[in-house]
């Protein structure tokens, strides 16, 4: 069994009840706890199993109970839940702590509704969990694929919707989202909606719009999905319907770019910062694509590596330059690019663009034009 304290500054790391009994009777276990003092006023508990893997049948906790041995502060609860949460596979509870004469947050149902492409039939082989983050926390990582409910499959699109129970955390910001696998595969999330359950509105949105590949020898894949946007009444969900019915009708027109990017072979040549791309063509200009899923190496841009990315966009037209460059993040941030080659699948030509200098953010102009 593990907790995890939430106080008005911070929180705590996940504290292991292994080796810290004090007293033990047959219904009551008692705890001595050493919480960092900079955690300010606890707020909130998270308790839950580290780990489902030792098969653990039931865990049935009936009451709460913290006293801060220094003042004398106490705060109980009843809770008579038994983990895991058998409405939806949960292994986490959280509760509020409300101490004398301060008021306390309540506990709040969360739906997240996932959509996808081809999740569903994956679901036995692969580990999908989600961290979301808001003002007043966050909810540790939940289990999307533990039971389902409101499933929805249609030819090439399918949603269903996770429960999930936490303290009221406040204004939502970002999702950090966990992919692993029992076996290779490819999987295709399209957005993630996070409303509560009581309320028809707000209405969180995060795009994610990403094909992952996932493989089973490999650490799991960690994306962190910042808010795009929030829908605060009726009509704005029907214009945002209306505008993405339009917007897909335009699919079709999309095109696929090839880019590979070879990084070159030299000291130092490799970075670990965050490398974006704009295509440039004489009719338009793709939005900014992040090439974070390097189809070769976990771990892409490194030194005398090619790094293959594929991407799909709006048609530019002719292709004439392309921006590329990186947020100077990471240990190793400085990169020698030795040049980009970009497949125009609708057009059946390569372009070809040389740098063979360091990248900060630079364009770079067309160098070779191969035509098949």
């Amino acid at each position: 069994m593990v907790m995890v304290f939430y106080g008005s500054n911070g929180k705590s790391n996940p504290v292991s009840m292994e080796n810290k009994v004090e007293h033990q009777t047959e219904n009551q276990i008692t705890y001595d706890i050493y919480l960092p003092s900079d955690l300010g006023m606890l707020y909130k508990v998270r308790l839950g199993l580290q780990s489902l893997e030792n098969n653990i049948s039931q865990l049935p906790l009936h009451h709460f109970k913290i006293q801060n041995i220094s003042t004398l502060d106490t705060f109980s609860l009843t809770i008579n839940k038994t983990l895991p949460l058998s409405t939806n596979g949960d292994r986490w509870i959280e509760f509020p702590i409300q101490w004398p004469l301060k008021e306390a947050l309540s506990v709040v149902t969360y739906h997240l509704t996932v959509f996808s492409r081809n999740i569903l039939n994956e679901r036995n082989l692969v580990h999908m969990t989600v961290c979301i983050y808001g003002t007043h926390g966050d909810t540790g990582d939940r289990s999307l694929l533990q039971s389902l409910q409101n499933v929805q499959q249609e030819e090439k699109n399918e949603s269903f919707l996770v429960m999930v129970d936490a303290v009221d955390l406040g204004e939502l910001e970002k999702i950090l989202l966990s992919i692993s696998s029992k076996t290779d595969c490819k999987l295709h999330v399209k957005k993630l909606h996070v409303q509560e359950a009581a309320k028809e509105h707000p209405i969180y949105v995060f795009e994610v719009n990403e094909e992952f590949s996932v493989n089973a020898n490999k650490p799991k894949i960690q994306r962190e999905i910042p808010r795009s946007f929030v829908i605060r009444g009726e009509k704005q969900k029907n214009d945002i319907d209306n505008n993405l019915n339009k917007e897909g009708s335009k699919v079709k027109n999309l095109t696929e770019y090839t880019i590979k990017v070879y990084t070159g072979d030299k000291r130092g040549a490799g970075t670990d910062a965050n490398v974006h791309i704009i295509l440039f063509g004489n009719e338009d200009k793709s939005e900014v694509f992040q090439l974070a899923q390097s189809l070769e190496h976990q771990n892409p841009f490194e030194r005398g590596k090619v790094d293959t990315f594929k991407i799909k966009t709006k048609n530019v037209g002719s292709l004439h330059s392309i921006e590329i460059g990186h947020d100077g993040k990471g240990f190793a941030s400085g990169w020698f690019l030795e040049k980009v080659e970009i497949t125009d699948a609708a057009r059946n030509s390569m372009h070809c663009f040389d740098c063979n200098r360091s990248v900060d953010q630079s364009i770079i102009p067309l160098y070779m034009l191969f035509s098949f």
